[in-house]
């Protein structure tokens, strides 16, 4: 690991200005590290300097419930996110997800912020070695390699996938970021905020030069929405997810009113299946439906050489979240 030059402002307009424009990649935020330490120990990433936000005051933590939705904070840790009552009854989906990530170490130490821009878990991208397409390189190794954990959908020119547990939960709870530099302040729905990687930039978000994420917003929903998130390892505990499924529900009766329907560990991006959304959408619940939708979810899917495994196993998992979401009746109005 190289040298590097260590700041800890308390404001934001300080840590504004250490952030940049100093050239890319010359500077680098750090809360958590678990994510950003890994890499500069690998030299994927080598920053001259990197930027403390755990003493600004004005970078929040913590969960709070407003009548426009539920806010958590950039630097929430995960742990918090899993143990919070207010996000148990509110968010399922999204405590269910950070019980599932990492190692309870590990959990008490990432934050929400770090987790959602954390990088690809791709063995070709996290060895110095390989020159991948995402480290600026002419082609993606995974293509014709060793590729039993890469995409599904979205794949090329980088058949990576995201590793993140917690974002396909918050996709499917219709989450946005709010993000600040020294412009100003905008807010981004998730589903924007996540864009497939591409030629001027190879990166999984649209986060900007000198931009810090400051918080996420989950909007109230309706009565009697339900979420969950389901994933499969290859371990039993403390595993990046094979794949994983989110999904949010509301009934009237046997009838499905509103549903998301996020799919992870298949693309380089949360995937939302929305033509999969679209059938269910105002059917009954029952017979052979949950059964067709995990069809039409996987319908576009290209596996390559060694993953084709993923379909039947999120074809499962699909099935089984709508099962979990819809087995109790809840009340029309």
């Amino acid at each position: 690991m190289k040298t590097f030059e260590y700041d800890s402002p308390e404001t934001l307009e300080e840590t504004f200005s250490l952030l940049g424009p100093d050239g890319e990649g010359a500077t680098r935020p750090l809360a958590g590290g678990t994510d950003l330490l890994t890499l500069m120990k690998a030299d994927i990433v080598s920053p001259d300097r990197l930027v403390n936000l755990k003493r600004l005051g004005e970078l929040p933590s913590g969960i709070k419930e407003t009548g426009d939705g539920v806010t958590l904070g950039a630097l929430t840790t995960l742990t918090e996110i899993e143990r919070s009552p207010l996000l148990r009854r509110r968010c399922p989906a999204l405590t269910e997800a950070a019980s599932l990530a990492a190692t309870p170490q590990l959990r008490n130490m990432a934050t929400i912020g770090g987790n959602l821009l954390q990088r690809p878990r791709c063995w070709y991208y996290r060895n110095s070695l390989f020159h991948c397409w995402l480290k600026g390189g002419d082609d993606c190794p995974a293509c014709d390699g060793q590729n039993q954990y890469h995409a599904l959908f979205g794949g090329g020119p980088c058949y990576a996938v995201h590793p993140s547990d917690l974002a396909p939960a918050l996709l499917a709870l219709d989450a946005e970021v709010i993000l600040k530099s020294r412009n100003g302040e905008r807010r981004v729905s998730l589903s924007e905020f996540f864009a497939l990687p591409e030629e001027g930039r190879r990166t999984e978000t649209t986060i900007r030069e000198g931009e810090l994420v400051t918080a996420l917003r989950i909007p109230p929903h309706p009565e009697g929405t339900r979420s969950t998130y389901l994933k499969a390892m290859d371990r039993k505990v403390w595993a990046f997810a094979l794949v994983g499924v989110a999904a949010a529900v509301r009934l009237e009766g046997k009838r499905i009113e509103e549903v998301r329907l996020v799919l992870n560990g298949v693309a380089p991006v949360p995937w939302r299946v929305r033509e999969a959304e679209g059938e269910l959408i105002g059917s009954e619940v029952g017979g052979e439906l949950f059964t067709h939708v995990s069809e039409t979810a996987l319908k576009g899917a290209r596996p390559l050489e060694h993953n084709a495994y993923k379909i039947p196993l999120l074809k499962t998992l699909i099935r089984r979240a709508l099962e979990t979401l819809t087995e109790t009746e809840v009340p029309s109005g």
